[in-house]
C-alpha cells in the first residue's frame, strides 16, 4: 500500500516533520509518496523555493530523522481540477489514500473513490509556511521552525536574504499579512 501526501513545502518545516512522522507510526508497513506541489514555481513570495531546493530539504529532513520508505516527487500544477486527480494517478506510482487538510483535496479524491485521511496538523499556529517565510525574511527565530537538516540547507543557499528580498519585492519588507 501507499499513501499520498502533497505539500507545496516552502519550507518543509517541524510541522511537516511531524504529519510524515504520525503518518508512517500510523502505518509502518506503507510507503509514503510526498508530492511537492507546484513544482514549477519558485523565487516567489508564497514559493521562494525551486522544485530541487525542496526536494533536498525534503531529503535531508527526512534522512536525519531516519525514516524509511518514502519517495519525493515533484507535481507541477495543471490549473484544472475536474482533471486533477487523473493526472495524479498518471503520473504518479499507484496510491490507494491521499493525507489532505485540504476539502477542495479531499472533495476531489473522495469523489474519484479514494480513501482520504486528515492528519492533525502539529501546532499549526508555529509551525505554517507563511510564519517561516516571515521569520526569514526578518532573518531572525526561523532555525527554531524547521529540522535541523534544513536549517543548515537554508543557511547554505542564503535563504534569509532571498525572502528579505522577496518580501521587500512583494510589499512585504514588515514581512506582515498572508499571501
Amino acid at each position: 500500500m501507499r499513501g499520498l501526501l502533497v505539500g507545496r513545502f516552502q519550507p518543509f518545516h517541524r510541522g511537516h516533520l511531524g504529519v510524515v512522522q504520525a503518518i508512517r507510526s500510523r502505518r509502518p508497513d506503507d510507503a509514503l509518496l510526498l508530492g511537492i506541489g507546484s513544482a514549477q514555481e519558485s523565487y516567489t513570495w508564497k514559493n521562494p523555493f525551486t522544485a530541487g531546493e525542496r526536494f533536498e530539504m525534503i531529503s535531508r529532513a527526512i534522512g536525519e530523522a531516519e525514516i524509511e520508505r518514502i519517495e519525493i516527487v515533484p507535481l507541477p500544477d495543471i490549473h484544472q481540477h475536474a482533471l486533477w486527480v487523473r493526472y495524479l494517478e498518471g503520473f504518479l506510482p499507484p496510491f490507494d489514500r491521499i493525507y489532505t487538510n485540504n476539502p477542495l483535496t479531499a472533495f476531489l479524491f473522495d469523489r474519484a473513490g479514494y480513501e482520504v485521511e486528515r492528519p492533525t496538523l502539529i501546532d499549526r499556529r508555529r509551525f505554517e509556511g507563511i510564519r517561516v517565510r516571515e521569520q526569514l525574511a526578518h532573518g531572525r527565530g526561523w532555525k527554531k521552525l524547521v529540522p535541523p537538516a534544513i536549517a543548515r540547507y537554508l543557511t547554505t543557499i542564503d535563504a534569509p536574504a532571498r525572502l528579505a528580498l522577496l518580501a521587500k519585492g512583494q510589499g512585504r519588507s514588515d514581512g506582515g499579512g498572508k499571501s
